[in-house]
């Protein structure tokens, strides 16, 4: 059950507290700052993108959302960004971190080092610069949580995303540091990992059906930051398998394209654990018929 303003009686005199969401013009921080409102929270929602921010704000006119264009990919626009959220006079009760580069496709041997250290500036030092600044915000309210959203590929190689499976892994070593270290300020730290691809109104055509919904992990992460105590771990697994995955993705889930709020859904969401097919995916059919059609026997035969 996520809490309500009721859960805040000491502030009930003065300024609502709000839950702080970031990376929120993208696909599921749209969802995290909709779920934050419908559970009656009023939500600050910080993104690099002005335009989506003002449509992001059109789409819940009349609830309390301040949307606020700022960056976290430097330290020093972190600390501006905690020193412009103090301005709104607003205690933060708990902050959401949905923080994503775009994916890089392609074999980790066939590219040049810097595409890893770009991902790592992309991926994982903005997690760090945001946590440095906003971890003192939440720990003078002493209420909430600090949730980082991850992504699949952290404990087995992603198929074609190898650069994203090392900032992954790397993310939820990040979390259980601050886990532990968050503890001399009272704030409670943790990573909600989901070990595969989200469905989005961008691929739900082609999405397998164990690939969790957008509404679900985001009623999930929301319910973390305004209750943080109802685990002692750094790292809660969203729908975790003891196996690789065999409905990950290197080709129909790269970039999502997605409107960035989704309000309402028709898709089954269920927080439960998602069952491992008996057979593997469409990718691994899709794979096997192109190693089939590379032999040199078919490619005679389908030669013009």
């Amino acid at each position: 059950m996520i809490g309500t303003i009721d859960d805040y009686p000491g502030l009930d005199d003065g300024p609502k507290p709000a839950l702080l969401v970031l990376g929120a013009t993208g696909c599921l921080g749209g969802a995290l700052v909709a779920s934050a409102l419908g559970a009656g929270r009023s939500v600050i929602a910080i993104g690099r993108d002005a335009d989506a921010l003002d449509q992001l704000q059109a789409s819940h006119a009349g609830k309390p959302l301040t949307t606020l264009a700022a960056s976290v990919a430097s330290d020093a626009e972190a600390a501006g960004l905690a020193h412009r959220v103090r301005t709104f006079g607003m205690p933060i009760t708990g902050v959401v971190a949905a923080i994503r580069g775009t994916p890089v496709r392609g074999r980790l041997l066939d590219q040049p080092g810097e595409v890893l250290r770009r991902c790592i500036d992309d991926d994982l030092l903005p997690h760090l610069f945001a946590a440095r600044h906003l971890l003192p915000m939440l720990s003078a309210h002493g209420q909430g949580g600090y949730v980082l959203v991850g992504g699949p590929g952290a404990d087995y190689p992603w198929a074609g995303y190898g650069h994203h499976s090392i900032t992954a892994a790397a993310l939820r070593m990040l979390a259980r540091v601050l886990h532990d270290e968050a503890r001399t300020l009272g704030v409670h730290v943790q990573l909600l990992g989901v070990d595969a691809p989200l469905r989005t109104p961008g691929n739900v055509r082609h999405a397998c059906p164990e690939w969790p919904s957008l509404g679900a992990v985001a009623r999930r992460a929301v319910s973390m930051a305004i209750a943080p105590a109802a685990s002692t771990d750094a790292v809660i697994r969203f729908g975790a398998t003891d196996a690789p995955s065999p409905f990950w993705s290197d080709d129909i889930d790269a970039i999502d394209t997605a409107p960035t709020n989704t309000t309402a859904t028709t898709w089954q969401e269920s927080d439960g654990a998602m069952p491992v097919p008996a057979e593997r995916s469409l990718h691994d059919g899709r794979r096997l018929l192109r190693d089939i059609a590379s032999t040199p026997l078919i490619k005679d035969r389908l030669s013009p």
